[in-house]
């Protein structure tokens, strides 16, 4: 939670991060670590239900985090949050800018997690009987698995050389999904996570959350 030279003190307020400390990290802070921006963090306790408070649930009615504070807006949706930081911080190159060809493809793999990945992820976690593929944004299991590896493939990031918000939110759903074995082994992810995991914006914020779980990295 580093403070930038010359940087006021109400900037460093507004930027606040609702966030929990879990064994998967937390995508948001990943974001605010690559971007370098100064922020102060809450930290709420999900097993005493604290984001189902009243007070918190002023910020965010779904009762979920993360949920960021900046420049006097609530976002929530880890997608948005990632978008919005991306576009607030030009000078840290996380997002290619409107008019610029890529953009088309990084918007694309950025809302890939949380309008495919995400929900075959649940689905197989849950164990849940496949649906009818007409009725699934993102058809089934396995092929969301196709597209995730061939997307992979070219590396080392999603946009080629060039890392950006959506390799930041797509590593981290990633790396959990490894770690929790609801992704399989493919070579394509595993060699992806071992990549974004020598950031060093990555393992800052790594740090920062095995400190606050009281959990080793």
């Amino acid at each position: 939670m580093r403070r930038e030279r010359g940087e006021r003190d109400d900037e460093r307020r507004d930027r606040l991060l609702h966030g929990a400390a879990e064994p998967g990290g937390d995508r948001a802070l990943d974001m605010l670590e690559e971007v370098g921006a100064p922020y102060r963090m809450h930290v709420l306790d999900l097993e005493k239900g604290e984001q189902k408070r009243a007070n918190f649930l002023a910020i965010n009615p779904m009762g979920k985090v993360p949920a960021i504070v900046h420049q006097g807006t609530v976002v929530t949706e880890v997608a948005a949050i990632c978008l919005c930081l991306a576009d607030a911080f030009p000078a840290a190159d996380l997002a290619p800018s409107i008019g610029d060809p890529r953009r088309g493809t990084y918007l694309r793999w950025l809302l890939f997690v949380p309008g495919c990945l995400e929900p075959a992820m649940v689905d197989r976690g849950l164990e849940r009987p496949p649906g009818p593929p007409r009725s699934l944004g993102y058809g089934d299991f396995d092929m969301t698995m196709e597209v995730l590896a061939g997307a992979l493939t070219p590396g080392p990031c999603l946009l080629g050389e060039q890392f950006s918000a959506a390799d930041a939110i797509m590593g981290a759903t990633v790396r959990w999904g490894l770690l929790i074995k609801l992704l399989p082994e493919r070579p394509e992810l595993l060699a992806y996570a071992s990549r974004l995991n020598e950031r060093p914006a990555l393992q800052r914020s790594m740090q920062q959350q095995a400190a606050l779980s009281g959990r080793p990295l």
